[in-house]
C-alpha cells in the first residue's frame, strides 16, 4: 500500500460492510490519536466515532495495541516496489511514497504516540517488532536487489542498511519537527547509495 488514508468521500455505501466497518475504525483511531493522543483510544471511543459495534472491533483486533497498530500501518504499510533496474530509483520510489504518508494530516502525531505506546511495551515489541518488520521488508529487498546487480557492496548488513534509509525521514519529522520535502529524499538516495554503494558500480 501507498500509505494513505482512505478518504471518507470514497466510502460509498457500495463498498462490502467488512471493508466499510475495517476503514471506518481505522479512520476513527486515527482521527483520535491525532486530536487527543493515544489514551483516547478506547474500544468505546472508536466505537462510537466509527458508528461500529465494540464486537465488531473485537473480532478483528482483540487489543488496544492491535488496533493502535493496525491504524498505523493503514498510513504507513508495507509497499511493494518493482524491480526497476537502479537502485537508486527503487530507493526513491519508497521514500517518495514514504514522504506522501508523512504529509497526511496526523501522521507525525500517530507516529509518536505509536513509538511512545512501543516504549511503554518494554520487552514485550512482538506485535511492534512484527510491524515494524513488515514496513521495512521492501526496503531489504531492494537493497539485496542491489547486491544481485553489483551495485550494493555484498558485505552490507542489510538490516543495517534498510535502518539508514528509513530513520532520516522520521528524524527529520518527529525530532526536527520539519516536515521533509522533495530535495531533502533525492539528497537521502544520493547519501545512502554512496555509503552502501559498490565501488565499481
Amino acid at each position: 500500500m501507498g500509505g494513505a488514508q482512505t478518504q471518507k468521500a470514497e466510502r460509498g455505501p457500495g463498498r462490502p460492510r467488512q471493508e466499510r466497518v475495517t476503514d471506518d475504525t481505522l479512520e476513527a483511531v486515527i482521527e483520535l490519536v491525532t486530536e487527543q493522543g493515544v489514551e483516547a483510544v478506547t474500544m468505546d471511543a472508536v466505537a462510537a466515532r466509527a458508528g461500529v459495534s465494540k464486537p465488531a472491533i473485537y473480532r478483528r483486533w482483540p487489543s488496544k495495541r492491535a488496533l493502535i497498530i493496525a491504524a498505523a500501518e493503514s498510513r504507513i504499510g508495507p509497499l511493494s516496489v518493482p524491480d526497476l533496474g537502479d537502485i537508486r530509483a527503487e530507493l526513491r520510489a519508497v521514500l517518495t511514497a514514504r514522504l506522501a504518508a508523512y504529509r497526511l494530516p496526523g501522521t507525525a502525531r500517530l507516529m509518536t504516540e505509536l513509538m511512545a505506546a512501543a516504549a511503554e511495551a518494554g520487552g514485550d515489541r512482538g506485535e511492534y517488532a512484527d510491524y515494524t518488520d513488515r514496513l521495512m521488508a521492501e526496503t531489504r529487498r531492494i537493497l539485496q536487489r542491489g547486491i544481485a546487480r553489483g551495485e550494493v557492496r555484498p558485505d552490507i548488513d542489510i538490516r543495517s542498511a534498510a535502518t539508514l534509509v528509513a530513520a532520516p525521514l522520521v528524524y527529520r519529522l518527529l525530532a526536527e519537527r520539519e516536515l521533509p520535502n522533495e530535495r531533502f529524499v533525492e539528497d537521502l538516495v544520493a547519501l545512502v547509495v554512496r555509503a552502501v554503494g559498490h565501488p565499481g558500480a
